[in-house]
């Protein structure tokens, strides 16, 4: 969302009663959804669905092959343009104890192809009449012949006994009842307690392919139509949709003209706080404790000017009259950008001082930002099929840090993208069974496979791409770009290419200095699966290109047009300073050649000769001697690492800039562990952080150290594997022993690794610390002495250090908390304890929706798996209850493809890889969904370890002995 805003138009009041129930206040819905990950689409049905019989004519379930029905993607005959839905969810159980909601829909579409056959997306609905089918122009409609629901592909089917008109408009009407279910689906319910009751509300999340479930509407991004939509419900509670202001009746302003997915709609008893932006409605919407203690106000305040910096940033009016925003207690993204009301985790929108640390405070101003930049980039201007989601999430994921430090400019934000995106991304990435960015539309049809894009590739590699494309355009260009492009393709679809068109008219109208088009250089980046190795000897001068593989002997059978060689921007420095942007390039067949962006254009393509194995530019700029040395990808601006000669290795051992550091380190592990550079040389980068006090360096450090943890945690290697004392005295110095919160930002963080790696090496004066504070509280529970900085880590701790009093003392404190935050840092440290008996009954926690959410069952299992104690619990759980959490929880509540890596990812030895092949093959049938490719990368990535621990478990035993040797 953004800001540059205007008042709506006056909304007409029409009431409506039905028996005794008013219709009360409806609002318009927007934005949400963060950088949190995929959800699977293809629900099964909940125990106890209702029944309700369809009146329709007998059909067939199962149809002929090669039926229009069989397919997956509607044709190409109809186009949507209005629909009106009235729908009436019920906040009460009937006498069966389901939860239902009723409704009615009239969609008009156009026929743009002959045809005699209706197809509209329709899942869990059972039709309560039977379709009406009539025509707006003056040829009568035709009949229906029959219909029926076709349960796979997710339509129903309306064959008629003539056929449509080209050019003619239609109004098909269908009345319908459904579940509402506690998916997290569709039009679903969430449940909450407040003053001691139970309250209900109904809520939506229609992203990718749930709209169907809440109504039959033609369910793909492309089909972009206009909304008006009508909510029944107790007079007592509060409706909002995606457009339209506060009434207290129940007709709604129609929406703009948009996709089905982007669609909301709550009916709640929630309370707001608002506020007035450049004539634009900032309204925040949560429970009533909740918005009573102040937990909205950070949200509100910051929405402002993000919208402002927005539609300054893509110099477009923020395109609707309000922004709402909601924090839902059940809700399986992090947030959904739904237009003009936006949903979210209560952990992702509200924030108390008192309980919520600086990384929640971060955390809920980049989701807001992530969101509100869809309200142009996804919502205005949508991707039409969602093998381009890379263009949406990747460039919010992008922009995300751009708005959040237009409100908070002293955190110094944008560079946590390299930690947060490239770094993490660069770990699938470099899997040799990963994915492009964009894929073939054909390639992802069924809802599973949607969901399956919505990964670390789509947000954090389309950011990071993103990002180098902006850098080496510059700001302005790329900006300029953008703008023509929002503005060109307002309210319809496009594909990734169109933005490449706009940004190659900006870079025309700029006269930038490029080697080649946008499309040639960033469609390599774009259309074939990960990153090179740029490889600089800084003795001779020369630089290479290597399609990098933490695993070199892995097999990749993901073909590429561009032979897996990229053209790369290298910005870079010697210790004299900056230099020119160089140009890495290839040519398709060819060998790269390399050329300085202040070549004359005529040398820049120069062809390798077919002699040379590797074309090589001996560029004097990049000899170095002496003590004088060579960083390359500056701030880590670039897509790919940088490997070097040994010598300026060395010599870079020595201070070079903050992010390079960061980058130095994770280049460092990562090449040793695709063997390109000795693993001995990766843990000399770590020698020096005994004298850093910045926390990037040590996050990069101490994420890649993680790696050497899950690999030696079961031998006597970790043993070795401490950090020492330096950094936990600094902190306590500066915190006058623990007794202050450090200034900065980033100094906060890092106080927090420091008492985590502290406590985690086993430093007495560490857990006797952390412990004392817990026991503190557990004394007077009312009152909590632990700073909201630290409570994740000491939580954590103090469980692992205890026993079963302290696990059943913050079990009864997650039980009754009010505050998500509070909450959620609780139930994580709850799989800390080392009691294999507790990790088994929590396990057991996770399926039953009353003890642990749905939304946080995911994240609760892999949390105990990363307990070295829980790994195999939860590992065997997982086996065991396979098909079952497969069939329940298959709606969106579980992730599975976060399941099965988090889960696996310690897996380093032949039992274990053939337990996973065996857990593979038990359950081809039942399936894996959105984890589909997660069972083989989880394949490879146990095979990369068994080898890497093969080669490297005596070299690190030895190294990490003489370190610790004085």
């Amino acid at each position: 969302m953004a800001k540059g805003f205007y008042i709506s138009k006056t909304v007409g009041v029409v009431g409506i009663v039905v028996g005794a129930a008013a219709v009360a206040t409806i609002i318009a819905l927007s934005v949400v959804y963060s950088q949190e990950k995929a959800k699977n689409n293809e629900v099964k049905p909940t125990e106890g669905t209702t029944t309700t019989t369809t009146t329709t004519t007998a059909a067939p379930t199962t149809a002929p092959s090669n039926e229009p029905w069989d397919s997956y993607r509607l044709p190409d005959t109809l186009l949507p343009d209005t629909y009106d839905v009235t729908l009436w969810p019920r906040l009460k159980p009937d006498n069966r104890g389901i939860y239902i909601f009723t409704g009615n829909s009239s969609v008009v579409f156009r026929c743009v192809k002959e045809t005699d056959l209706i197809l509209i997306h329709s899942n869990k609905l059972n039709l309560t009449a039977a379709p009406t089918l009539t025509a707006l122009g003056s040829t009568p409609a035709p009949t229906i012949k029959t219909h029926w629901m076709q349960v796979t592909t997710q339509y129903l089917v309306i064959q008629l006994n003539d056929k449509l008109k080209v050019g003619e408009s239609y109004e098909l009407f269908t009345k319908f009842l459904g579940e509402l279910a506690d998916d997290l689906g569709g039009f679903y319910r969430s449940v909450y307690t407040e003053n001691g009751q139970e309250k209900m509300l109904a809520t939506t999340q229609m992203q990718p392919t749930d709209a169907r479930k809440a109504f039959p509407c033609f369910d793909e991004p492309a089909m972009k139509a206009y909304f008006n939509i009508t909510l029944l419900h107790d007079p007592e509670t509060t409706a909002l949709s995606n457009d339209g202001t506060t009434l207290k009746k129940t007709t709604f302003e129609q929406t703009r003209k948009m996709s089905t997915y982007l669609l909301a709609f709550i009916v709640s008893e929630f309370e707001s706080i608002n506020a007035i932006a450049d004539d634009v409605m900032i309204r925040v919407f949560a429970r009533k404790d909740a918005i009573a203690a102040g937990q909205g106000e950070y949200a509100l305040n910051i929405t402002g000017p993000m919208l402002k910096f927005f539609e300054e940033y893509y110099n477009s009016s923020y395109p609707l009259p309000k922004s709402d925003q909601i924090a839902l207690p059940d809700f399986n993204a992090g947030a959904m950008e739904n237009w003009g009301l936006i949903t979210y985790r209560e952990t992702a929108l509200l924030y108390d001082p008192a309980v919520s640390s600086n990384g929640n405070k971060e955390r809920i101003a980049t989701i807001i930002s992530h969101e509100l930049a869809h309200m142009w980039f996804g919502n205005l201007v949508t991707i039409r099929w969602w093998n381009d989601l890379w263009l949406n999430e990747g460039f919010a994921s992008y922009v995300e840090y751009l708005g959040a430090d237009s409100a908070e400019p002293t955190w110094n934000i944008k560079d946590l993208i390299v930690l947060a995106d490239v770094h993490r991304v660069f770990a699938i990435d470099a899997l040799a069974s990963s994915h492009p960015l964009s894929s073939k539309e054909e390639d992802v049809v069924r809802p599973e496979q949607i969901s399956e894009v919505f990964d670390a590739i789509s947000y954090s590699k389309g950011a990071s791409v993103l990002r180098m494309l902006s850098d080496f355009l510059t700001e302005p260009v790329f900006v300029r770009g953008l703008s023509s492009y929002l503005n060109h393709f307002q309210f319809s679809n496009t594909v990734y290419t169109d933005l490449w068109d706009h940004l190659q008219i900006a870079v025309d109208q700029t006269s930038t200095d490029l080697p080649m088009s946008i499309s040639a250089i960033m469609d390599r980046w774009v259309l074939q699966m990960g990153f090179p190795v740029v490889t600089i000897n800084t003795a001779t001068g020369h630089l290479s290109q290597e399609h990098f593989l933490l695993d070199p002997e892995s097999n990749v059978t993901t073909p590429s047009q561009f032979n897996y060689e990229w053209i790369v921007p290298i910005r870079w420095m010697k210790n004299t300073g900056e230099q020119p942007l160089y140009w890495l390039q290839a040519k398709q067949g060819k060998k790269p050649s390399f050329n300085n962006q202040h070549l004359p254009l005529s040398n820049k393509m120069k062809e390798c000769p077919k002699s040379l194995s590797v074309c090589l530019v001996d560029d004097p700029a990049f000899r170095v001697t002496g003590n004088d040395w060579i960083v390359a990808n500056l701030n880590v601006l670039g897509y790919y690492r940088v490997n070097y000669d040994m010598d300026n290795w060395e010599r870079l051992l020595s201070t070079i800039p903050l992010l390079n550091r960061v980058q130095l380190i994770d280049d460092a592990f990562n090449l040793a562990r695709a063997k390109i550079i000795p693993t001995t040389l990766a843990l000399r980068t770590t020698q020096y952080l005994s004298t850093e006090r910045e926390y990037m360096p040590w996050k990069s450090a101490l994420d890649n150290l993680d790696y050497y943890y899950l690999m030696f945690d079961r031998s006597e290697v970790y043993g070795y594997l401490q950090q020492v004392e330096p950094l936990f005295d600094h902190f306590k110095k500066l915190t006058g022993n623990w007794t202050d919160v450090p200034e900065g930002h980033y100094d906060q963080y890092n106080q927090v690794n420091a008492i985590r790696m502290a406590c985690s090496s086993g430093l007495e004066e560490c857990t006797t610390l952390v412990s004392g504070w817990f026991q503190q509280w557990i004394d007077n529970p009312s009152v909590n002495p632990i700073q909201p900085n630290l409570r994740a880590t000491v939580y954590c701790t103090a469980i692992a250090a205890g026993g079963a009093k302290e696990w059943d003392f913050a079990w009864g404190m997650f039980q009754n908390a009010t505050i998500a935050i509070e909450a959620d840092k609780l139930r994580a440290a709850l799989t800390c304890t080392t009691i294999p008996w507790l990790l088994n009954r929590y396990l057991e926690f996770t399926l039953d929706p009353n003890l642990i959410r749905r939304q946080d069952a995911t994240n609760t299992i892999i949390s105990i798996a990363s307990n070295v104690v829980g790994q195999p619990l939860a590992w065997d759980f997982i086996r065991a209850n396979w098909a079952y959490i497969f069939t329940q929880y298959g709606g969106g509540s579980f992730s599975f493809s976060n399941l099965i890596n988090g889960i696996t990812k310690r897996f380093s030895t032949e039992f274990e890889l053939k337990q996973l092949e065996q857990f593979r093959d038990d359950n081809s049938e039942v399936g894996f969904g959105s984890g589909t490719l997660a069972i083989q990368q989880s394949i490879e990535r146990t095979n990369a370890n068994m080898k890497w621990l093969a080669q490297n478990k005596a070299a690190v035993m030895e190294w990490l002995k003489g370190a610790i040797t004085p």
